[in-house]
């Protein structure tokens, strides 16, 4: 399942907050309390490469996702270029 950061910034308060969520979905503010804000921008964390012990790890968020990305390790490599080859060769769900 997809996974986002989206990024708001409040039409009433002007204030800004981020909230990670399975789609980008309207938000209500926590400064002020205004409803149906729309991202301004969203990032994309549905699959990520993060380092670990000095091996660059592939993540996807699970189809079971729904609070959480549940992410599911498909892969462990030498290089960050390994892991973004992979990725770029993995059939995407």
């Amino acid at each position: 399942m997809a996974w986002f950061l989206n990024i708001y910034r409040c039409d009433r308060c002007r204030k800004t907050w981020t909230d990670e969520w399975s789609c980008t979905c309207d938000d209500e503010c926590p400064h002020c309390g205004f409803r149906d804000m729309s991202p301004l921008n969203s990032e994309n964390l549905t699959e990520l490469i993060v380092e670990d012990g000095g091996k660059f790890v592939v993540l996807r968020s699970s189809d079971e996702a729904e609070d959480d990305p549940d992410y599911k390790e498909l892969g462990r490599f030498p290089t960050r270029d390994a892991a973004r080859e992979f990725l770029r060769s993995y059939p995407s769900e």
